[in-house]
């Protein structure tokens, strides 16, 4: 049982590889929840606190070019360690929905996946910097790589990093998305983001509305939101 089930609220994240539209859908995500009557909070990996923005610029900036893969791992974890017990565990023990672009999961496809680290390691620098702590829903927006990298050069994104490695790079970063899909499928959902974004969109909220309803918690209704015009 994941540390997110003892806490009041309800804790989701968005995956995916680069150019699936986790950004775009998580905005939408998080106007939707609040106008479905509940307190929730965006946040984003790497990044979320004051801490974890500058060890963003590091982890993404061009002089990161020749960092280890285990100096990569390590100042992920870092980062996620402050988001976790700065932002995200008081506001899931205050009831709030807590909406993360990506988390651990993005350890293990980047770090295990891509750069082909240990997966036991991988996952005991996570267990550390989260001390258990588990999504209680994860959400895989999922397409091709050579998709998503050619979205990110349309719509003009300045690609970092991470974007520059190789297309196995990010192929192996699929892969492992995969491989931890079918490793937990209770907790996963996997939404088609190759579709136009209104589609995608309301996938992710049949799948945050049908989870809210297990839960019972109410106002997670997709039929209200669309009646609503919610965008």
């Amino acid at each position: 049982m994941a540390w997110a089930d003892h806490l009041a609220g309800i804790f989701i994240a968005l995956e995916g590889v680069d150019g699936s539209g986790k950004s775009t859908i998580a905005e939408r995500l998080l106007r939707a929840v609040r106008e479905s009557g509940h307190d929730a909070i965006l946040t984003r990996e790497p990044g979320g606190t004051a801490i974890g923005e500058q060890i963003r610029t590091v982890l993404l900036g061009d002089d990161a070019i020749v960092m280890v893969p285990q100096t990569e791992a390590l100042l992920f974890a870092a980062a996620r360690a402050q988001l976790v017990g700065e932002v995200i565990q008081p506001e899931l023990a205050r009831g709030t929905v807590v909406i993360t672009d990506r988390f651990t999961d993005s350890s293990l496809a980047y770090q295990w996946g891509g750069r082909q680290l240990d997966q036991h390691a991988v996952i005991a620098v996570q267990e550390l910097a989260t001390a258990g702590l588990e999504p209680d829903l994860k959400i895989l927006l999922d397409l091709p790589v050579e998709v998503g990298l050619r979205r990110r050069l349309a719509v003009g994104d300045e690609a970092n990093r991470l974007d520059r490695e190789a297309l196995q790079f990010h192929t192996r970063v699929r892969d492992a998305y995969h491989s931890l899909v079918a490793a937990d499928p209770a907790r996963w959902r996997v939404i088609d983001a190759e579709g136009p974004e209104n589609r995608v969109w309301a996938d992710v909220w049949e799948a945050v509305s049908s989870y809210g309803l297990a839960r019972e918690i109410t106002g997670f209704s997709l039929s209200e939101s669309t009646e609503r015009g919610q965008p």
